[in-house]
């Protein structure tokens, strides 16, 4: 069960706990296994054959070359480098050409938006596609967008919030043909979807260890060969030249062990995890006749851990505060704009008015999630929301 202490977790595309596996696969290398995988040595060798150990599970569960699989510090700044550095190289491949031209979603995660947003100020084209009502990427759009200066193409393969699973494929057939790259952020897929990038026809794809019970600060971005790419992380010759700076030797075991599990179990745990969200869903349509379901109403077409509603006339943080209170963890949207007192994005780039998009929460739960869990989940809400309403009509 994904728990802190005694808590029902619903969290879990913000990050899980990292399996016992994964953490004794780490823990020599944070003690006797010490070497500096660059050092010639053996106390080093031994690192570094533990880290192309690692580099190759990451590829075997992308179906991607091994060479092509770079370690990073996390999807952020997979995400970073992807798009600054295919746009980067094709400026500087032909400084004097129409400025490089960068296609977006508008539900992209705000690492692939705010560095789409930082390089449009730096001089690049861009062009943010819309979604529809229920969060998908039209195709045609992306193709409509692009120009002879397009330089790159960036949809996510699964929405974050609304678990929306994008129809990258057929993105990946129109980006072929047209001779643009295209890079997709997959960290929500990862452990949930089967993931191939030839099967995708994408280019560079982004991942993070904790989204399937790795540890955190430990990513990966694939970049296909013969992608030009100007690398950011300078300084060293690690990551064959691509990204300075000594390894996270301990994490990438992690992730590698991490990644290679969640691959090998994904249809018994999404199975897992469909069966409780649909319970949970359908458990809240009976007790709350106006809650709203946001995304994917085909949830066959969303992450098989994934449910995002709207609670008409309530407040969502004001909710997951006294959920919180109750020993439930929940979310209302991204656990990277905890704090921020904007909307969701997202939910607005699909249509959602304000209002709906502030009482709206995000519930994700782990193939452990058990039905009582979600009974007593009910139970609490049936008194929050209805306390929440009776305080927003001035009754007490």
């Amino acid at each position: 069960m994904l728990q802190v202490d005694d808590t029902i977790y619903l969290d879990a595309a913000a990050t899980t706990p990292i399996r016992t596996e994964v953490l004794d696969a780490m823990l020599p290398f944070l003690t006797g296994h010490y070497g500096n995988p660059s050092s010639i040595y053996q106390l080093g060798q031994q690192t570094k054959a533990a880290i192309d150990v690692a580099r190759g599970q990451v590829a075997r569960t992308i179906n991607a070359r091994v060479s092509d699989v770079v370690f990073t510090s996390g999807a952020t700044e997979s995400d970073n480098t992807a798009l600054a550095g295919v746009l980067w190289a094709r400026r500087l491949s032909n400084p004097e050409a129409p400025a490089p031209h960068l296609i977006i979603s508008a539900i992209e995660h705000h690492a692939v938006l705010h560095a789409a947003q930082f390089l449009e100020r730096q001089g690049f084209g861009l062009t943010i596609v819309p979604v529809d009502g229920e969060g998908f990427v039209d195709p045609a759009a992306v193709d409509a967008a692009i120009r002879p200066e397009t330089a790159l193409i960036s949809v996510m393969l699964a929405n974050n919030e609304t678990g929306a699973i994008q129809p990258i494929a057929e993105i990946g057939r129109i980006a072929r043909e047209r001779g643009v790259p295209l890079h997709t952020d997959a960290v929500q897929a990862a452990g949930a979807l089967e993931i191939d990038v030839d099967a995708l026809g994408v280019d560079l794809l982004s991942l993070s260890a904790h989204k399937y019970q790795g540890p955190k600060g430990v990513g990966a971005l694939y970049v296909r060969k013969g992608v030009p790419i100007e690398w950011m992380q300078l300084g060293g010759g690690q990551e064959g030249g691509r990204r300075g700076g000594t390894e996270n030797v301990a994490g990438i075991i992690g992730f590698g062990v991490a990644i290679d599990l969640a691959n090998r179990e994904r249809q018994a745990r999404a199975a897992a995890a469909a069966e409780v969200r649909d319970y949970l869903w359908n458990e809240l349509r009976a007790t709350f006749p106006d809650v709203v379901l946001n995304g994917p109403a085909d949830f066959s077409r969303r992450l098989p851990n994934n449910l995002n509603v709207a609670f008409p006339g309530v407040q969502g943080e004001t909710v997951l505060l006294a959920l919180d209170m109750m020993g439930i963890a929940a979310s209302a949207g991204s656990a990277c704009t905890t704090g921020n007192s904007e909307p969701s994005h997202v939910l607005m780039a699909m249509g959602a008015n304000e209002e709906r998009a502030r009482s709206s929460l995000r519930f994700s739960v782990s193939p452990a999630t058990t039905r009582e869990e979600i009974d007593e989940v009910v139970d609490s809400l049936i008194e929050i929301v209805d306390r929440t309403r009776q305080i927003g009509a001035g009754r007490t």
